[in-house]
């Protein structure tokens, strides 16, 4: 980790305590972790709109008795290979399977990819979550 640097925030009191609570609830040790997930946050969300390169995951739910579902899904993925770290098939249920797809790439890559895949019939719903690719968020 860098050198840490004190700074001096000033907020309204009923805004504070909305983040103290919300701090509180999602376990962060302290104001300081939860305004660094934050601002990092911020950054990969400026990452992302400006196109630069970022790893994420999309993940689909669908009816794997679907005809010809599981040929399109291997299909797409097949055409974006070079964005695909690995997938993971969880079975769900008889009827529905879970595709965790790990990505890396440029955003709008990725979300041709996430777009692609969510507008098969059969999926029923389908997500796109970024993150950082690298350590420099630090």
């Amino acid at each position: 980790m860098g050198k840490l640097v004190r700074f001096g925030v000033s907020l309204e009191k009923s805004l504070l305590d909305k983040f103290d609570a919300l701090t509180a609830v999602r376990g962060y040790a302290s104001r300081s972790e939860a305004f660094r997930d934050l601002i990092r946050g911020m950054l990969i969300e400026r990452k992302w709109k400006e196109g630069e390169e970022v790893a994420g995951a999309v993940t689909l739910v669908y009816d794997h008795h679907r005809k010809d579902l599981m040929g399109r899904i291997t299909d797409i993925q097949h055409d974006y290979h070079h964005l695909i770290i690995s997938t993971q098939h969880i079975h769900l249920d008889h009827d529905h399977c879970l595709e965790i797809i790990a990505v890396r790439g440029r955003a709008g890559e990725l979300e041709r990819l996430a777009d692609s895949l969510r507008s098969i019939k059969g999926v029923t719903h389908g997500t796109l979550s970024v993150a950082s690719a690298g350590a420099d968020l630090d």
